[in-house]
């Protein structure tokens, strides 16, 4: 009896069908690249300098723990309350005692004004959730901008974001230089539950 081949099935172009496909979905699938805080890290110091400590009063204390809960100078405070009270914490407008101090400072565009020494310490415990960390950097960040955008409009006539878009470097940096933003993040603890 006379043995039968067995027929065999071209291969040589599935290699390149299954090329075309992996390039096809590289090319049609998005990846969201957008997520995250946009932060500028201090520069990498080889022999750290002892600075000088910080006064109480020139900090503003938030603490976020593993129930996410938000302690804001020692007292239990919504996230909602949160963009407010650091308002009046960076902007000082009373110059209240218990807030931070203020030192003359030489600022283009506005001559001599007097400039918060202020400084947000930012804590959060190791079980902190992660959207509770994003919706506190959101307010912090918040108060900052519409701090800055009152000034800029009461100061130029158009808001800070306006000066970012339009490109005015020297106005952005007179009102950052008014309204710097100092957030202070410590490393998070497990203080437990």
């Amino acid at each position: 009896m006379a043995k039968r081949d067995i027929p065999e099935i071209n291969a040589g172009s599935m290699a390149d069908i299954a090329f075309l496909l992996l390039v096809f979905f590289l090319v049609t699938t998005t990846m969201d690249s957008d997520f995250g805080l946009m932060r500028k890290l201090p520069p990498l110091i080889e022999d750290q300098v002892d600075t000088p400590p910080i006064k109480d009063r020139n900090v503003f204390v938030v603490l976020a723990n593993a129930n996410d809960q938000l302690l804001v100078e020692g007292e239990l405070m919504e996230v909602s309350e949160l963009r407010e009270a650091a308002k009046e914490f960076i902007a000082n407008p009373s110059n209240k005692s218990n807030l931070p101090e203020k030192k003359e400072t030489d600022v283009p565009f506005f001559g001599t004004t007097m400039v918060s020494k202020q400084v947000i310490s930012l804590q959060n415990d190791k079980g902190t959730s992660y959207d509770l960390y994003i919706q506190v950097q959101n307010e912090l960040a918040a108060a900052y901008n519409e701090l800055r955008n009152e000034l800029a409009v009461e100061q130029f006539g158009r808001s800070y974001d306006q000066l970012v878009e339009a490109g005015d470097k020297d106005r952005v940096k007179a009102v950052r230089k008014i309204y710097p933003q100092r957030i202070s993040e410590a490393e998070p603890k497990d203080v437990g539950r």
